[in-house]
């Protein structure tokens, strides 16, 4: 897993080392619409898929769910002056964000997700990148 300095960019070790937030609106995938899965850029564990990601006007990606829910774990968060519930992939125990109640859908949640813990796999490369067990969400 890459999880030295030398492996991320400045951001990407900030955020999922060091539980830092990179900013709204200028991130490489807050407005991101193409079809595929992201996954947790420390260990490669796929964590979200674009079928759950809106536009919630945060400036960070939003994502109504996780692909499968036992790779996110939800941490209590009271950083900042706020109480919060932060979300760290299972793995490698990257911070990705936090999750909220204020979100779409039956759960009505809402995962407010760093793009600097995501790197993102295109439909047409998820099976040449080993990830072709998730084809079946863009049928």
């Amino acid at each position: 897993m890459k999880t030295n300095k030398e492996d991320l960019t400045p951001m990407q070790y900030k955020v999922t080392q060091e539980n830092g937030t990179e900013p709204p609106f200028q991130n490489e995938f807050w407005n991101h619409e193409a079809e595929g899965i992201y996954v947790d850029i420390v260990s490669g564990k796929p964590l979200f898929s674009s079928k759950d990601k809106y536009d919630a006007g945060c400036g960070w990606p939003s994502f109504t769910k996780p692909i499968e829910e036992e790779e996110v774990v939800e941490k209590k968060d009271v950083s900042h002056g706020m109480i919060r519930t932060e979300v760290r992939s299972k793995e490698a125990d990257s911070h990705l964000g936090h999750v909220f109640d204020d979100g779409p859908g039956p759960s009505g949640l809402r995962y407010c997700i760093n793009s600097a813990a995501l790197r993102f796999i295109s439909k047409e490369k998820l099976e040449e990148e080993g990830y072709g067990q998730f084809l079946h969400l863009f049928k």
